[in-house]
Formats: structure tokens, C-alpha cells, sequence
């Protein structure tokens, strides 16, 4: 593996922190609302050098969610990926504690307090069946992605991601400087395996170094079933590739629906992110987790003392005591998303038709498929935001044109209640006809 260091990528980096510094500066001057900065960031990331290969950051349309009623433009946010819940109580009194203790103001090892990593490893065993894999401790699963990903990839490298993708995850390949493959997936937004398998052995094209999976997905709600997680791994093993899965949201299954349970694969061409973020309210501790095989720690140890030398001792010691409650916690307070989910269905499925919607096996997340009237994704995202004061994800952030994400997690059942009747009136008058959307310039 050929240590990072390429100019080309130091010099996308620095043009990315460049144009978002400017874009804060200008939003502070003219003091924009919250809801127009999104459309800014997309209009931002469309133009100048290189745009065709930049994506936008889709959760800059509105930062402000469960905290109040709706933030201070009394928008309801159904957009960013976040629950309502906080870590368990035990665990926070645990933690208060902690504050007292002298290391929990000092640094750690580079990968992570050993008592939690430890911990870890009994858990991805146990749970994940990665019975052979090394641990590492991030500031959240996305700087573990993009620790992976400047460990593993230069601008001259192909990675695949298959769209609708986790637009964080573009931007941490993007900053590599390597080309970004986007994969097809079929009409239930699962991989298309086939496609996979073409592209691999495909000797016309630039070898593929990287692929990604997210399981289950963001943005797509859907959890990939084992056979095609082993059939993936088997084909990047045979061609040379590596396979990185994102298990985010790991323990949002919905079995009891007849979805498929999630699930893992492990192999020395395999790396498996993992967060603390979503299934434990943990959003603001910044942790998460990879598993990896050990013949690469030399080179991801580079990348996590270069980022954030190791990741915050007080938030490692509160997802320590979280893991004493664990699944079974969580999956409590999973459960309470159900009425919250079929509101969001009969919501879109009433507007939008029944064939509207994907997604729903796993994760936090519906996407819903626009009027063919509507060409323009992130203008109807607008018109939400400031007609009916509802903010959602456009596809097109996610590189899914004419559909929109929404999250069914970030609001209490009454408050969701309210963002859904306000989505479903917006979707009525542009369903009607009523509103029209002109085609993107």
C-alpha cells in the first residue's frame, strides 16, 4: 500500500476547505435563513473547476432538528439522518463521573482507548462474526470512512460507489483525487450485482481499487441481503479490490416486517465501519469504529494521528457504558420509529402513488420518487423549505436525481405528525399541478 501524499489530492482538499470557508463568510454577511444554504452549497458545488466531480453536501439545507419546534425558522426538519433519543441515562451519569477522571483530558493511543477497543473486538465477534478483524476507534464512522479512504486510495485509483450514494462518502473519496465510478442499482435501489460483476472484469476500463456498500443504506433505507453482500465481497477479492461496508445503522432492521436481517463480511480485502452516532443518540460524542484486517494498521495509524491524533477520550468512555445496555437497548428504542415510518409511507404513498416509494427494510430513510413534472429535485426542496416550512434531502445530492430523501427518526411521533401534514400538503399542490417547476438551467 503506497503511502498518502499525492499533490493532487492536498490541492482538492485545499480547494474544498477554500469554497466552504467562502460560502460561510458570504451566508454571514447576508445572513441567509437556514433553509437557503443548502441550495447555495448545490448551486456552489456545480460551478468552478472540476464541478462535473464535486458533490454537494446534501444536509446543509437545514442544520437546526430535534433541538426545538422546528429550529428558529420554524422549519421541521424531516432531512438530516439523526434520532431523538439520548445515550441511556446510566451511561451519562457514568460519564459525568468521568469528567473528574485526569485521563479524560489527555490524549490515548491513536486508535482508540484499549479497554474500548477490546470491548469492541468481543462485540464485532460475537455479533458481526468478524472473528479476525483489528479495531480501530474514530471521531465518528464518516472519519473512519475517510481514514480508509486516503489509507487505501490514490488520484490515479477507480473507487465505485452506487448511487443513490452517502454524499460524504463522495466527498472523502473526492478529496483523494481518484475517480469516482458511480455503480447501478436495480429498481428496489439494492446493487445491481450484475453491473458489479461487468465492471470488475472489464479489462477496457481502469481497474476498480475500491467499493463501497452501505448496510442497510443511506440514503436508500434498504438492507442488503447476505447472499448479495458474500456475492460482492467474492467478486472484489477476485478482482483485486477492496470491499468497504458501512454498518451505520446496523441494529435499524426490521425483521419483524419481513425484511432481511443485517449482516457482515470479513476477508483480508474487506474493512467494516461501524457508529456509535445513530443507534445510541450519540450524534455530538463523535464515535465510531472500523474493523479491519491488521496488515493495513500501519498505514490507517498514519492517517488517524494525522486527522485527530486519537479520538476524544470522554466520548470513548461514554460509548463504553453504552455498550453495557447494547443491542437490546437499542432496539428498544428503535421499535418506537414504527409509527413514525407508516405515517411517512401513507404520506408519500397518498401523494406521490404507491410506486413512489423505496426504501424501508433498514436504516432511517424513504425515498420517494417525484412527478415527472418536477426536473428540478433542489428547487422543489426549496419551495418546501419556504412555502410549507419542511425540509427534506434532494435525490439529486445523493446523485439520484427526480427522487427526495426523507428521515423518519429525528422527530417525536406528534412533532412528525405535524412535519408529515405539511410534506403532504407541499407534495398535494405540486401533485395537482397546481405548482410547476421549470427544467435546471
Amino acid at each position: 500500500i503506497a503511502p498518502r501524499g499525492s499533490q493532487i489530492a492536498a490541492t482538492t482538499l485545499t480547494r474544498l476547505c477554500f469554497r466552504a470557508q467562502a460560502f460561510l463568510a458570504c451566508a454571514h454577511l447576508l445572513r441567509l435563513p437556514p433553509q437557503a444554504h443548502g441550495a447555495c452549497a448545490f448551486r456552489m458545488a456545480s460551478s468552478g473547476p472540476g464541478a462535473s466531480q464535486r458533490m454537494p453536501d446534501g444536509r446543509a439545507m437545514h442544520r437546526r432538528d430535534a433541538e426545538d419546534d422546528g429550529g428558529k425558522e420554524g422549519i421541521m426538519s424531516l432531512a438530516q439522518g439523526v434520532v431523538h433519543w439520548k445515550p441511556p441515562s446510566e451511561a451519562l451519569q457514568a460519564v459525568q463521573a468521568a469528567c473528574l477522571e485526569p485521563d479524560s483530558h489527555s490524549y490515548c493511543a491513536d486508535d482508540g482507548l484499549p479497554s474500548l477497543r477490546e470491548a469492541l473486538k468481543a462485540k464485532v465477534a460475537a455479533e458481526n462474526g468478524l472473528a479476525n478483524s483489528e479495531v480501530m476507534v474514530t471521531s465518528g464512522s464518516n472519519q473512519a470512512y475517510t481514514n480508509v479512504a486516503i489509507s487505501l486510495l490514490d488520484a490515479q485509483d477507480s473507487a465505485i460507489l452506487f448511487a443513490p450514494f452517502y454524499f460524504n462518502h463522495a466527498m472523502a473519496l473526492q478529496m483523494t483525487g481518484c475517480e469516482v465510478v458511480h455503480g447501478k442499482v436495480l429498481d428496489d435501489l439494492t446493487p445491481d450485482i450484475t453491473w458489479l460483476e461487468q465492471r470488475l472484469k472489464d479489462k477496457s476500463l481502469p481497474p476498480i481499487k475500491m467499493v463501497t456498500l452501505v448496510n442497510p443504506g443511506n440514503p436508500t433505507g434498504v438492507m442488503i441481503p447476505q447472499a448479495l453482500l458474500q456475492k460482492a465481497s467474492e467478486l472484489c477479492k477476485e478482482a483485486g479490490a477492496w470491499l468497504v461496508c458501512d454498518n451505520a445503522y446496523e441494529y435499524f432492521a426490521y425483521e419483524d416486517e419481513g425484511a432481511p436481517p443485517h449482516s457482515c463480511v470479513e476477508g483480508d480485502h474487506v474493512i467494516n465501519t461501524f457508529s456509535f452516532s445513530k443507534a445510541y443518540g450519540m450524534m455530538g460524542w463523535r464515535v465510531g469504529y472500523l474493523a479491519y484486517p491488521p496488515a493495513i494498521r500501519g498505514q490507517l495509524l498514519k492517517a488517524q494521528d494525522t486527522i485527530p491524533i486519537c479520538p476524544p477520550v470522554l466520548s470513548q468512555k461514554l460509548a463504553l457504558a453504552v455498550l453495557k445496555g447494547g443491542r437490546k437497548w437499542v432496539q428498544e428504542q428503535v421499535s418506537t420509529l414504527k409509527p413514525n415510518k407508516e405515517l411517512m409511507l401513507n404520506t408519500l404513498r397518498s401523494t406521490l402513488g404507491e410506486g413512489s416509494v423505496r426504501g424501508g427494510t433498514g436504516a432511517i430513510y424513504l425515498m420517494a420518487k417525484l412527478p415527472n413534472s418536477c426536473p428540478d429535485d433542489t428547487a422543489v426542496v426549496e419551495w418546501l423549505c419556504a412555502q410549507h416550512k419542511v425540509a427534506v434531502i434532494p435525490g439529486s445530492a445523493c446523485g439520484y436525481e427526480g427522487f427526495i430523501r426523507v428521515c423518519y427518526s429525528n422527530l417525536q411521533e406528534d412533532k412528525c405528525k405535524d412535519a408529515c401534514a405539511r410534506l403532504g400538503a407541499g407534495l398535494s399542490r405540486i401533485v395537482s399541478g397546481e405548482v410547476s417547476f421549470p427544467k435546471k438551467s
